[in-house]
């Protein structure tokens, strides 16, 4: 006798109860599990055998979904050696479903969820660069294509959900995982929110080249008190509303299909177990019907961190009844469920609710119908030339040119020898960022090699010495750097942070720049998950180096390669030219050197500001005006303001109209501007849009970003730029924290960063 939730020819939510409705309690629990994934299987020489622990779990209905089954890196402890390949992975994953669906009573397959925040983190992926960098190229159509291209390696392998993209605002970079955001601006971290939804989700869900997105830390993770990591945030629920949530609902109403709560707590209530949000907020208001997910550990946090539970029971009880759906890690949830409902201390009416929004999400993504990958497909696409050239273009159009005096920069094929000094030089982990599996040799185009490239045929041109490490005061390295300069026409200082975990490579010889193997690796990590700073300042000696190198009298030209904006003022006063890189991804030494020597005209612009110093943090562009003018030492303003970047060209903005200048409340404007090439290089310049209430019934910021776009111009070509100003542009969260657009004056400015702009006036009337 055949089950409707077999037919593919059925309604989803016809399946779905269908399927709810001959599961046992222990089968519907076992729908919210999901252990980690690289601890089923066992591999060697790329055959892999399922674990007794995990097969005894399928046979009892006891897992619903994998997390990381592909993720490769030392949290996991799969190693280039012990990993799989694209095509190895594939079988791996059809491996564990065909067990799945054939081991257990009613044949579920299983949701395999993998991270994907700049490429999918498993061996042979492309790595593309961190969203800090995705921010900055302000393209949205380009990330719209890289999202499309990490959807097609990660369900080329099985991988069907992923946990990107990151969503929360940066308010203090001093914060380890300020590297995984896309900046400080609502509006633009929803825009990419959109393209993130669209690309992933390409044409449907249930293709083979689609994933279905998590949208995470719902929410305010990046406001955390004093930038550590989950720590509490105190934020009032208008800016709330109107700032951390804005990008997460922008995404809920592209599609998204799974959200992720944040570790922290707001006002006291952890994210995990805050219904206002998850089921108000979410559901609620905004009509989300996809699952929700915790992070890691999260439910544990609640009996042993944020204390607002007994044990690990009540902290599962909680976490379900507040509307989550899915635990990563499983272990609360799959110890304490099942009994909890026994004991009636949960009711499975409301467990039932919790499974529907899985089981909907297994039907969307066609995973009854098509649960195996194609491994021949998998080794085809993945980390092939096309997304290559398409990691390198986004790292091109997102490193930002922050000083070029006297135009150093481009700079001249005709210079007789260059000095390439320091420690992220030549360390491709360094440039990579977190959340990256291992590389094979060669796989990573550092800084060093991108220049090298250039100089094929002479490479006695291309000087080298690492000088230092990122952290620590070992100087021994200092001599050669120094020789090396003193050799040189032009001293390329790549300087900066790093965010590799310790891969098992061990370390460079501080005289020679040579790898060398050590018993004990070093450890260069100051940035990513886990990893909070005091300061901003440069690690270890580095800004020594650069004083010692300074000194000769060359042409200092320093590029930065870190996860967190840098505040040092001897190095914005000193170096001839500063390139910030963020951390480019695996063709990130190509596009600095197409940089540097002119291929490429510099097109990034900041999407986070960068102080002076770090005792101004906070220093976002969108603070209230009320917030202070200056502290004793020095004024508030940033040292390079949000959506700065210099080009090789120049552009010059005129003829800013608004038409009509008098509009109703639910009224629309239309905003256009020239921009001018005036310089002889062709570039692209990012046309940036913001708005000012004159005057508002509670506190606003000055300016607020509300439009760009990215255009190419060739010397002396003018573009008209047209913008849209209407509601959307112009309502805020009201007296009754419901969106209003108050009658008055608003001031439209348009220009190349947000404290270089001209204006013009636009007034609402009732009745306009």
């Amino acid at each position: 006798m055949s089950v409707a939730y077999k037919d593919p020819a059925r309604p989803v939510e016809e399946r779905v109860e269908s399927l709810l409705g001959l599961m046992t309690l222990e089968e519907k629990v076992g729908q919210l599990v999901q252990p980690f994934g690289w601890q089923t299987y066992t591999s060697k020489d790329g055959k892999i055998e399922l674990t007794e622990t995990f097969k005894e779990q399928i046979r009892q209905g006891g897992v619903g979904s994998l997390y990381g089954m592909l993720r490769a890196d030392p949290w996991t402890g799969v190693t280039l050696e012990t990993g799989l390949s694209p095509a190895q992975g594939a079988e791996a994953v059809n491996a564990i479903q065909r067990y799945a669906i054939e081991h257990s009573r009613l044949g579920i397959p299983l949701l395999i969820g993998e991270e994907c925040s700049h490429g999918h983190m498993a061996i042979g992926a492309t790595v593309f660069p961190v969203p800090l960098l995705i921010g900055s190229a302000w393209n949205v159509e380009l990330y719209r294509r890289m999202c499309r291209a990490v959807a097609l390696e990660t369900r080329a392998q099985g991988g069907a959900v992923t946990y990107s993209p990151v969503l929360d605002v940066v308010r203090d970079p001093r914060w380890g995982r300020t590297e995984e955001c896309f900046g400080e601006d609502p509006f633009l971290i929803g825009e990419l929110a959109v393209a993130a939804v669209e690309g992933m989700h390409g044409e449907g869900l249930d293709r083979d080249d689609s994933v279905a997105v998590t949208l995470k830390h719902f929410v305010g993770y990046g406001s955390s008190e004093g930038g550590r990591n989950a720590g509490p945030v105190h934020m009032g629920w208008r800016e709330l509303l109107e700032v951390d949530l804005y990008p997460f609902r922008k995404a809920v109403e592209a599609g998204a299909q799974s959200v992720m709560p944040a570790y922290n707590e707001i006002d006291g209530v952890p994210c995990t177990v805050n219904r206002e949000l998850l089921d108000d907020v979410l559901r609620g208001q905004w009509g989300f019907d996809g699952m929700v997910i915790t992070d890691c550990g999260a439910i544990d946090m609640l009996a042993g961190g944020h204390d607002t539970a007994e044990d690990g029971l009540s902290a599962a009880v909680a976490a379900l009844e507040a509307g989550i759906d899915m635990e990563m890690s499983g272990v609360m949830f799959g110890n304490h469920l099942a009994d909890a409902v026994r004991q009636g201390k949960l009711s499975e009416s409301k467990l039932d609710e919790a499974v529907r929004r899985v089981l909907r999400l297994k039907f969307r993504l066609g995973l009854f119908e098509r649960p195996y990958a194609d491994a021949a497909r998998a080794a085809e696409v993945i980390g092939c030339e096309e997304h290559a050239g398409l990691a390198r273009q986004m790292a091109a159009e997102g490193v930002i040119l922050l000083k070029n005096e006297s135009a150093t920069l481009p700079l001249s094929p005709k210079l007789g020898k260059i000095a390439v000094i320091g420690p992220n030089a030549d360390q491709g982990y360094n440039q990579l960022g977190d959340y990256t599996s291992p590389q094979p040799q060669g796989q990573v185009s550092t800084v060093l090699a991108g220049i090298r490239e250039r100089f094929a045929g002479e490479p006695e041109r291309v000087l080298y010495a690492p000088g230092c490490r990122i952290k620590g005061d070992d100087r021994e390295g200092f001599p050669s750097a120094l020789a090396a300069a003193k050799a040189a026409d032009v001293v390329v200082m790549v300087a900066g942070g790093s965010s590799a975990r310790d891969f098992g490579e061990g370390t460079i010889d501080l005289k020679t720049g040579a790898s060398k193997v050590s018993d004990n690796p070093w450890n260069d990590m100051d940035c990513g998950e886990g990893i909070d700073r005091m300061t901003l300042g440069l690690s270890g000696v580095q800004l020594e180096l650069m004083q010692e190198l300074k000194a000769l009298g060359k042409p200092l030209v320093v590029v930065y390669i870190n996860g967190r904006p840098i505040a040092e003022p001897w190095v914005d006063e000193h170096a001839d030219a500063i390139l910030e890189a963020w951390y480019p991804g695996q063709e990130g030494g190509r596009a600095v050197a197409d940089i540097l020597f002119g291929d490429v005209n510099p097109s990034g612009r900041l999407t986070v500001s960068i102080p002076k110093s770090v005792g101004q943090l906070p220093v976002y562009y969108n603070g209230k005006r009320s917030r202070g003018k200056r502290y004793l030492e020095d004024d508030s303003q940033p040292r390079y303001p949000f959506g700065f970047g210099l080009s090789y060209t120049e552009f010059d903005y005129s003829r800013l109209t608004v038409e009509p200048s008098v509009i109703t409340p639910d009224g629309s404007a239309t905003v256009t501007v020239d921009v001018t090439n005036t310089g002889r290089r062709e570039g692209m310049e990012v046309v940036q849009l913001y708005v000012s209430d004159a005057a508002s019934s509670v506190t606003r910021p000055e300016k607020e970003l509300k439009g760009f776009a990215k255009i190419a111009l060739k010397p002396g070509e003018t573009k008209t730029v047209t913008f849209t100003v209407g509601p959307a542009q112009l309502e805020f969260i009201g007296l009754d924290y419901r969106p209003v657009v108050e009658p008055g004056l608003f001031r439209i400015h348009a220009g190349k960063n947000v404290k270089e702009t001209i204006s013009a006036e636009l007034t609402v009337r009732k009745d306009a």
